[in-house]
């Protein structure tokens, strides 16, 4: 039953087939016009469907090439932009509707044009090359290119350009090579500090020993050397503070009142043909730093701009605060938030951009020989950095130079700056001191000089003598220990001792503690002597810190 309603099902259906067939060779035949009409409007239909069709997908790529984080550029076949998406109008500060037309190798850096030119017509069908290139952005800034050039793959002669914006990595770049290359001298610095201060000490100690029993001739000599001394102090706490490595004495400073108090040294410092021009705001600006470095960058920073105008202009001080957002932060590589700006302006020689990205290295000078030791912008940078601050120079040749110092600014009250007495003699007493340091010039020096004031002195040469001299001497009054020392330093001498001998009092002696000590407690029984030390000054201070102990046993 089943196979006959088959079988009838499949007759039916071929009986169907053959009638259509003949219909439609009938019609076919008989009114082709019909027919012809049919096919065009199907054509039609479906020629619509495909553009349809390829404008959403012309729509969707379009959508993507505009969205995108780069900037693509196509060239015809003489290296003009016959498209560019809004992304390469946006990196070149331009509107979009003026690029097409524009020769590419017009938009890159004079310099960086050869090898643009080379890269274009060099390229192969199908090939890419990556190269990075220097744009020339509308208002005269630069942007850092890294580019991928590809030949057309659609049969048209012209190549294909993807564009990245890579400035403020190649910024980053720059500043971490600037950072490796200060660090490795800095370490080197830091050594040689700690032997020259030591030698330093022993030269203006004993001068000092010589002059105070010396006739008036030899005496005047002796004072030569002793000003040689300090001078050759004053060289190593350059080296020192472009180091980062220099100790500093930090303090809530205010901006204003410090460039108001340094005004009249700096009209001394710059000549009569140098007009110096000194606007600061009325409010206090207030920053967290050590104020004797923050005079040292401001008068190097005046002397250098007094240099770059051999013949004469105006030199121009500001101070003013300023919010610094995330992009500013990106660019000078800190964090957002307040700072305070001091630039300093002339109007002289400037440099270009070669000179400019070098003038924080140390020793780098464009001075005559004999003029300039190189070291005043590198330690301008460093003390600036150790302040948790930023520095950026802006200078064109002819056209001046504008050098802007961000300080990260405290809500903290300014405390003014610090007086620092001159000693004029030793101070004298009879105590008992414990003097541990390990270069045995320095060592036999010191000695004698706390001698010579009164003091009984008891000395060793490490962290291994200095705990057996406290065995055998437990009425010692004062410790006055190196830092940088072999097996043990300073610190962990101090720390033991005064567990045996609870409140005794504390001197540490360096040129610099190489991080190895941080003394952040107001404790005046605890004081650091910076090395190189005069005889007045280690006497100064043993007695300052021989009273403030007794100062705090009588209040309590």
């Amino acid at each position: 039953m089943r196979h006959a309603f088959g079988s009838s099902f499949t007759v039916g259906w071929d009986l169907v087939t053959a009638v259509v067939a003949v219909w439609y060779w009938t019609l076919r035949g008989r009114f082709p016009a019909l027919v012809r009409g049919a096919a065009v409007f199907e054509d039609l239909r479906l020629r619509q469907a495909a553009e349809a069709t390829l404008r959403a997908s012309e729509e969707r790529y379009r959508g993507i090439v505009e969205t995108t984080s780069e900037g693509v550029v196509l060239l015809d076949g003489d290296g003009r932009i016959s498209y560019a998406n809004s992304r390469f109008a946006a990196m070149l500060e331009l509107p979009v509707d003026e690029l097409p037309g524009t020769a590419a190798v017009d938009l890159v850096v004079e310099a960086d044009r050869p090898a643009a030119e080379r890269a274009l017509t060099g390229l192969s069908a199908g090939a890419t090359h990556r190269l990075e290139l220097r744009l020339q952005r509308y208002g005269g800034q630069v942007l850092c290119a890294q580019i991928a050039l590809t030949a057309r793959a659609d049969g048209d002669d012209g190549v294909l350009a993807m564009v990245a914006d890579v400035t403020e990595q190649k910024n980053v770049e720059a500043q971490l090579r600037q950072a490796q290359k200060l660090d490795a001298v800095g370490q080197l610095a830091g050594g040689v500090a700690h032997d020259f201060n030591n030698l330093l000490t022993v030269i203006d100690g004993y001068a000092a020993l010589l002059m105070a029993r010396a006739d008036e001739a030899s005496a005047r000599d002796l004072a030569m050397i002793r000003e040689a001394a300090t001078r050759a102090g004053a060289l190593t706490r350059q080296l020192l503070a472009f180091s980062r490595t220099q100790s500093a004495k930090e303090r809530v400073v205010d901006i204003v009142g410090l460039v108001a108090g340094l005004e009249e040294m700096l009209h001394r410092l710059i000549r009569e043909d140098i007009e110096l021009v000194v606007t600061t705001t009325t409010a206090p600006l207030p920053v967290r730093a050590d104020p004797v470095q923050l005079e040292q960058v401001i008068v190097n920073l005046v002397v250098n701009a007094r240099d770059a105008m051999p013949d004469g202009g105006t030199l121009t001080i500001t101070t003013g605060r300023v919010d610094v957002d995330d992009e500013r932060a990106a660019q000078l590589g800190g964090r957002p938030g307040e700072y305070v700006l001091v630039t300093v302006t002339d109007d002289g020689c400037g440099m270009s951009a070669e000179v400019a990205a070098h003038i924080f290295e140390p020793f780098f000078t464009t001075k005559e020989l004999g003029k300039g030791t190189g070291l005043g912008m590198s330690t301008v940078y460093g003390i600036v950095t150790q302040s948790g601050g930023h520095i950026q120079v802006h200078s064109k040749p002819a056209e001046g130079t504008v050098v802007e110092v961000h300080l990260p600014m405290t809500s903290a009250s300014p405390a003014g700056l610090p007086v620092v007495p001159a000693p004029q003699r030793l101070a004298t007493g009879s105590e008992t001191v414990l003097f541990i340091e390990d270069d045995p010039a320095v060592r036999a020096l010191t000695e004698r000089v706390l001698r010579t004031a009164g003091y009984r002195v008891l000395t060793g040469a490490n962290g291994r003598q200095a705990l057996a001299i406290v065995q055998e001497n437990p009425g010692i009054d004062l410790l006055v220990t190196d830092v940088i020392m072999p097996g043990m330093n300073g610190g962990q001498l101090a720390e033991r001792i005064t567990a045996q001998l609870p409140g005794l009092p504390v001197i540490f002696t360096s040129a610099h503690t190489r991080g190895v000590l941080t003394l952040t407690r107001d404790d005046p029984t605890v004081a650091f002597l910076e090395k190189p030390y005069t005889a007045t000054g280690i006497t100064q201070k043993v007695r300052a810190v021989l009273d403030a102990r007794a100062n705090v046993a009588a209040t309590n």
